[in-house]
C-alpha cells in the first residue's frame, strides 16, 4: 500500500520548498529552546526537530536531482516545433519509461489511457498547441473520465483558461502546463 500525504501538510509543503527552509525552521527551534527552556527540555527540542533534518535532506536531493531552468525551456521549445504524430510518441515513450501501460485511444475527449498499478487515467494532449484551452475540452475529458471510472490528465503548452482551472480543479482533473509539461517530458 502507497502512502499518500496530505498536499497541504507542513511537511509536504516543506517538501515542495527550497531545502534550507526545513533546516532553517530546525535551527531556530534548537536556538530558540536553548535560550529559553532549561538544558534538559532543550535537549528533547532538538532532537524533536529531526523530522525536519530529514525533509530539508530529502528536499535538498529532490531539488539536486531536478531539471535545470534550460533543460526545461528545450523540452517546450522541442514540444512546440512537434507535429501531432511525433508529440504523440514522445509522450506515449515517457509514460511509458514511467512504467505506465499506454493504450492510444481514437476519439476527441482522450489520447491516450495509462495504466500503472491499478490506477487508470486518460490523458488528453492533442491540442497541446492550441491558443486557448477552455472548459470544453475538459468537460470532453471528464465525460470520459467517468464513463471508463479513470482519472483525467490534460497537457498543453500554454496555460488553461481562467474558467477552465477552477473547474479542472473542482472536477480532480490533472492540468500538466508550461513548466509542469516540460518537467513531465524531460524525466
Amino acid at each position: 500500500m502507497k502512502f499518500k500525504m496530505n498536499e497541504r501538510s507542513l511537511f509536504a509543503v516543506l517538501l515542495r520548498s527550497p531545502w534550507w527552509i526545513s533546516l532553517l525552521i530546525s535551527l531556530l527551534m534548537s536556538v530558540v529552546a536553548f535560550a529559553l527552556l532549561s538544558r534538559e527540555y532543550a535537549m528533547v527540542v532538538t532532537l524533536g526537530t529531526f523530522p525536519f533534518l530529514v525533509v530539508a535532506a530529502i528536499a535538498a536531493w529532490r531539488q539536486w536531482r531536478a531539471p535545470g531552468a534550460d533543460r526545461l525551456d528545450a523540452a517546450l521549445a522541442r514540444a512546440a516545433a512537434m507535429n501531432w504524430r511525433d508529440f504523440s510518441a514522445w509522450v506515449a515513450q515517457v509514460y511509458a519509461q514511467q512504467g505506465y501501460t499506454v493504450t492510444r485511444l481514437e476519439g476527441e475527449a482522450a489520447d491516450f489511457r495509462i495504466e500503472r498499478q491499478g490506477q487508470t487515467s486518460l490523458l488528453s494532449c492533442r491540442r497541446w498547441k492550441a491558443a486557448t484551452h477552455g472548459v470544453e475540452a475538459l468537460r470532453l475529458l471528464q465525460a470520459a473520465c467517468e464513463q471508463q471510472g479513470a482519472r483525467g490528465v490534460y497537457l498543453s503548452l500554454g496555460p488553461v483558461s481562467e474558467a477552465a482551472e477552477p473547474y479542472a480543479r473542482a472536477q480532480g482533473l490533472q492540468l500538466a502546463h508550461g513548466a509542469g509539461l516540460a518537467l513531465l517530458l524531460v524525466q
